[in-house]
């Protein structure tokens, strides 16, 4: 970790460029034909949810995904749109500064697949709060991972000592992986600075958002580094939108950025805002179907790997694109979804089963409610060009 927390030299590179106002018919209908809505069980609470509703589209490059949480207003929410529209090859691509800061030779976060049949690229298994006699049951879902995440804080500081036992457990079961945590801002500043105490005994790659807040992070790195405490801070939860890397960089609140495609507005835009941040990130997925997934897959593949994100992440980034194992069933059959295989996913497109997209289709008001929305946010979009 940094001696202090002092701003990166990436956060004075050029800001993201914009691309050009979006030109958009007055009714999304007249451009989506055929939109589904789906709604995917959970094998576990996750995010304090037990279902996911996602609705789905195609068009020129393939089908996409339109997610975002349903207490996201219109103005977040469109940001998801565009990004889905993007991919789909509906609108252009955002223009992308793919190179990071701190390196003239990035490469891609790619690598061929074992058996010839193209890319993949790395990710990490994901374990939620659980009993610790959960943890290997949950966990063999994954395949062989090199990588786990676990969450932490669901109740705040009152789920530490059920934290420290999951994760003294997973340490037992599973001694040399490389673990992660993501507590989704769930401590304030002083919870966060005596639980990492606690969890500095677990070998972490890097603790996710302990804290709510580009400040609090920030002062969390530097009471860290006060105490000699070896935690690298990652940054989630704080970017939502492309100013938000950043921010993070210039006030140096954390060392690694986890960016998600829909929330930054596309692949494009999220390799944008990560090269001129000159922070290492990870992708993360935001609880997506297999389609969605193939986005985060996209942009993981284009991730500029430097000395930097070498040091803290290794030479191949596991990514947090592995959550397609928390559903009980997704929109194509179990040997064609996005979900691991010896700690990685294909670089690829999804289409939607037919008969899944039926049998997954929520009730005529839940579409209802996802058709308004969608255009809630496509008149969000035409009003304000590429600004949302």
């Amino acid at each position: 970790m940094a001696d202090t927390a002092r701003p990166h030299p990436g956060a004075h590179a050029p800001e993201p460029v914009a691309s050009a106002p979006l030109d958009l018919p007055e009714r999304f209908a007249e451009v989506i034909e055929d939109l589904h809505v789906v709604r995917l069980p959970m094998v576990t609470r996750f995010r304090g949810i037990t279902e996911r509703e996602a609705a789905l589209f195609s068009g020129p490059a393939g089908w996409s995904e339109f997610s975002p949480f349903v207490e996201y207003d219109i103005e977040e929410a469109s940001r998801w749109l565009r990004a889905s529209l993007e991919f789909s090859g509906l609108i252009p691509q955002h223009t992308a500064l793919a190179e990071a800061a701190d390196s003239t030779d990035p490469v891609r976060g790619s690598v061929p697949a074992p058996d010839g049949s193209g890319e993949t690229v790395a990710v990490n298994g994901t374990l939620p709060a659980c009993p610790p006699d959960q943890v290997e049951s949950i966990l063999s879902r994954y395949g062989r991972v090199g990588t786990v995440k676990a969450k932490v804080a669901e109740h705040g500081l009152a789920s530490l000592d059920d934290d420290l036992a999951r994760l003294r457990e997973f340490r037992r079961l599973f001694p040399d992986t490389t673990l992660r945590l993501d507590a989704n801002a769930g401590y304030t500043l002083t919870e966060a600075v005596d639980v990492c105490e606690a969890f500095a005994d677990f070998d972490l790659q890097y603790f996710e958002q302990p804290v709510p807040g580009v400040e609090q992070l920030a002062e969390l790195r530097e009471e860290l580094a006060r105490r000699g405490l070896p935690i690298v801070i990652a940054a989630d939860e704080s970017i939502r939108k492309a100013e938000d890397p950043l921010r993070v960089a210039e006030l140096g609140a954390a060392e690694v950025i986890i960016v998600k495609v829909q929330p930054l507005g596309g692949v494009g835009a999220a390799l944008d805002v990560i090269g001129a941040s000159g922070l290492p990130a990870v992708v993360s997925s935001a609880l997506e179907s297999s389609v969605g997934l193939a986005a985060g897959a996209e942009l993981a593949a284009g991730l500029p790997h430097t000395d930097r994100s070498r040091d803290i992440l290794g030479d191949r980034v596991a990514c947090g694109l592995g959550t397609g194992r928390l559903f009980t069933a997704d929109v194509v059959a179990e040997d064609e979804a996005l979900t691991p295989v010896d700690g990685a996913i294909p670089v690829t497109r999804i289409v939607p089963d037919p008969d899944r997209l039926q049998q997954l289709a929520v009730d005529p008001g839940r579409f209802a409610w996802w058709a308004d929305r969608l255009q809630d946010c496509w008149s969000a979009l035409r009003s304000c060009g590429d600004s949302a």
